[in-house]
């Protein structure tokens, strides 16, 4: 196969520990498999350049962000303007390879007429104008909630650069819908996201714990966990776990004045598997019903009981999946009869069906391959 194609990733994708990183390194990886030669993109700030990803590229190209105060007095979208490196520019303009930009944060330069002709492909995380907007809504700090309102509107009047991609790739089918009505004279196609499970690797049986995860410095998150502790997890209730990276002071003060509830504090990608493959509930809530979660997919192949609000199912097929919850005397509900029951092997089979179905990473592969073969 002789396809070889830019990736211009707006975060370095080793390790693959949060969301959209996950999507980005598990699909370099499935390329890879399929003999695409990729050149990657990466934005520098607080990850370390990763030597584990050149076994899957030809070359591997990093970018330090231009943050601070200039970058946010831009026009554009700080998120945007920060990742903005006139040498990405000049090394996507080397050649005539089709360009993926990795979520509306790379597309600083897909507007450029000097690209004109190209195969240009948006890959779409979230909506992100709609992503900060409800991290305005989440957050506490006043300086904070400043930034993401005005960083909402500014992609949101960002958002018709869109105008010049050739297409664009979709992470559930809410956004799809969204996406083919905003943009209408434009091919979107709805291509869930690479999560680098080929098999699932479920116990059955019991556990003896609750699991809710996640990136804690994200205030969705951590307003999350907040809404268990403090609306849901009853002192009856077996342990309840909190694990993620980078969580605030006050959510772990939060947690230590229950007897019930744990933390722990930036686990390793093996601990928080092991984390997730033992714990008898995984409980997802989130309030903004944006994309799609990867920590679902994440724990719907390799652990047992998922607990979720429907947020987190919205737009995909993996409601019937999970045990589905809206509010909290609902949650409350369901949890004992959950810790009573076993998790067997005809729960995995079906399991098994709904996912190797539709979020196969080989089978979406192969179709991110066809779109890249497809005439400019």
């Amino acid at each position: 196969m002789n396809i070889c194609i830019h990736i211009v990733s707006f975060d370095i994708p080793f390790p693959a520990n949060y969301g959209g990183v996950i999507d980005v390194f598990y699909k370099i990886r499935a390329l890879h498999r399929e003999g695409v030669r990729i050149h990657l993109h990466c934005f520098t700030h607080r990850r370390l350049p990763a030597p584990e990803l050149e076994q899957f590229c030809e070359s591997v190209h990093y970018y330090p962000r231009t943050t601070g105060l200039k970058a946010n007095l831009s026009l554009k979208p700080y998120i945007v303007s920060s990742r903005m490196s006139q040498e990405l520019l000049k090394n996507l303009l080397k050649d005539d390879h089709p360009v993926l930009f990795e979520g509306l944060h790379t597309c600083g330069f897909i507007s450029d007429r000097r690209l004109n002709g190209r195969l240009l492909i948006y890959r779409e995380s979230n909506i992100e104008h709609h992503y900060y907007y409800h991290l305005f809504g989440a957050e506490k700090n006043p300086w904070k909630k400043i930034y993401f309102l005005a960083e909402s509107l500014r992609l949101k009047l960002f958002q018709s650069v869109l105008n010049h991609a050739s297409l664009a790739l979709t992470v559930s089918q809410e956004d799809t819908t969204y996406l083919a009505k905003a943009f209408p004279q434009k091919q979107v196609y709805y291509l869930p996201s690479f999560h680098g499970h080929d098999e699932m690797n479920i116990l059955t049986g019991r556990g003896n714990y609750a699991l809710y995860h996640g990136k804690l410095s994200v205030a969705e998150n951590s307003h999350a966990a907040e809404f268990l502790i403090k609306k849901v997890w009853e002192d009856s209730f077996p342990e309840l776990i909190v694990a993620g990276l980078d969580p605030p002071l006050w959510l772990k003060k939060l947690a230590e004045k229950r007897h019930n509830i744990s933390f722990i504090e930036n686990p390793s990608n093996d601990a928080m598997q092991q984390l997730i493959r033992q714990a008898h509930i995984n409980i997802m809530v989130t309030f903004q019903p944006t994309g799609l979660k990867l920590k679902l997919l994440n724990a719907l192949y390799n652990g047992r009981f998922c607990l979720v609000n429907p947020q987190m199912v919205t737009g995909t097929s993996l409601g019937n999946l999970c045990k589905l919850a809206s509010t909290p005397g609902d949650f409350k509900l369901l949890i004992p009869g959950l810790f009573r029951q076993d998790f067997s092997k005809i729960l995995i089979s079906e399991r098994k069906t709904t996912l190797f179905e539709n979020y196969s990473d080989l089978n979406n592969c192969k179709r991110l391959v066809e779109i890249l073969t497809l005439p400019t």
